[in-house]
């Protein structure tokens, strides 16, 4: 998945007519490669009283190993410097879910469907992710870290109508994973530390197929680090940050092509369907195209960090399957395939890639009985995007938009800055 193109940080190249030509890669004394174990007993977490009434057992276990690597101040990394010489990692980790169990009890918001007498399961879930942990504080013995994790993860058992009809977190064997973590290491040898910290992490399929109530987990961590740099970058020449960085604003144009599957054909499907009939609780669910255009002002303001305002214009080719799912079921709100919303956003750069977040209010939606049951006015946009050398700033990337968390569609989008000043 692109997500995972993080993990490509630290051989990431800029061209000399951006401000991302600040990085200039020399050879360097010094190790820059270390790596960590850690092994973490975690909790699902109960999201609403939705799943409340079906999520069973929540205990899990997962080991994580990573490759690291960090910049030195040798290195004359401008990226590197404003962040305090961060950590980037490439990272493997495998959970045991089968503590994690759904059963359904007789309940009339489950509509025709009928109970069945067995526990579901998770399952076991592979995970790859690139990591960038920056340091809150670095001293001889202490070190303090924030992390954030993306990636793919691949779970074995999911949703399946015949022993698995309950699991509802889990409805595609790939997945995008999603972490965050805070930390502390204690250094107990020059190179080496003990890690300690508390993690969140997510694994759901962006709502390209269903079920999607997608998975969360949060627990202590705990595990060991090798980390050869640390010398070297716990006290870096304060020179070395960007405070001769200029600032300037500048406008965007971004195309996106989405995809996505119908909250409202689960709905129908596994509550408002007897058994018997050929859609019953069935797990096969047609994928829907959907477009959108942002047009963005931005300020950058520092090196590392933008933030601006924009429109966006969405169109779900799906509004007239959802208009005729609403007139069977006698309703007459009205539909339309056009959404418009204002978004603030913001976004975090190191190098040629960036993080994108955004958070909008619809100024028009009309999408039918569902959503507005389910969907906020608000709406949420996150993703990673890559510049693409010699293109004038084109970038590419991917997001996953949701409302209030819950994935709505993950798209694809092109994005480009014409107009700076």
């Amino acid at each position: 998945m692109l997500l995972i193109c993080v993990a490509a940080l630290p051989v990431l190249a800029t061209s000399p007519s951006s401000p991302d030509s600040l990085i200039v890669h020399r050879s360097a004394p010094g190790p820059h490669w270390g790596f960590s174990l850690s092994g973490s007993p975690s909790r699902a977490l109960v999201m609403d009283e939705y799943q409340r009434k079906w999520q069973k057992g929540k205990s899990n276990a997962s080991v994580a190993f990573e490759l690291s690597y960090s910049s030195l101040p040798t290195d004359s990394n401008q990226y590197a410097a404003d962040f305090g010489y961060p950590t980037l990692s490439l990272g493997i980790k495998y959970a045991w879910n089968h503590g994690v169990t759904m059963r359904r009890t007789d309940d009339p918001a489950w509509g025709m469907a009928e109970m069945v007498d067995y526990d579901s399961r998770m399952g076991n879930a592979l995970m790859i992710y690139g990591r960038f942990a920056r340091p809150l504080y670095r001293g001889e013995k202490w070190e303090i870290d924030y992390s954030f994790d993306f990636g793919t993860g691949y779970c074995h058992s999911i949703y399946n109508p015949e022993n698995n009809i309950d699991n509802e977190l889990i409805g595609s064997h790939w997945n995008i994973y999603f972490g965050a973590g805070l930390h502390a290491a204690y250094r107990v040898a020059r190179q080496w530390g003990v890690r300690m910290g508390i993690d969140y992490w997510h694994l759901s399929n962006g709502a390209l197929y269903r079920p999607n109530k997608g998975a969360n987990f949060v627990g202590p961590s705990v595990g060991v680090v090798y980390y050869p740099y640390y010398e070297q970058v716990l006290h870096p020449d304060p020179m070395l940050r960007s405070h001769h960085f200029k600032g300037y604003w500048y406008a965007r144009a971004a195309l996106s092509l989405g995809a996505k599957t119908l909250n409202e054909d689960w709905q129908r499907t596994q509550f408002q369907t007897p058994k018997g009939d050929p859609d019953y609780r069935t797990s096969h669910f047609k994928l829907y195209p959907a477009y959108a255009l942002q047009l963005d002002v931005m300020r950058r303001y520092a090196l590392r960090w933008a933030s601006g305002v924009g429109l966006d214009l969405f169109y779900g080719s799906y509004s007239n399957h959802v208009k005729e799912l609403d007139e069977a079921a006698g309703s007459t709100v009205s539909h339309s395939p056009w959404s418009v919303g204002l978004a603030a956003k913001h976004e975090v750069f190191y190098g040629r890639v960036r993080l994108h977040m955004s958070l909008g209010f619809y100024l028009y939606r009309k999408m039918g009985v569902n959503a507005k049951e389910i969907e906020q006015p608000y709406y949420e946009r996150i993703g990673l995007h890559y510049e693409i050398p010699h293109l004038g700033g084109l970038s590419i990337g991917a997001n996953v938009q949701a409302h209030r968390t819950k994935a709505d569609l993950t798209e694809i989008v092109l994005t480009y800055p014409f107009l700076k000043w």
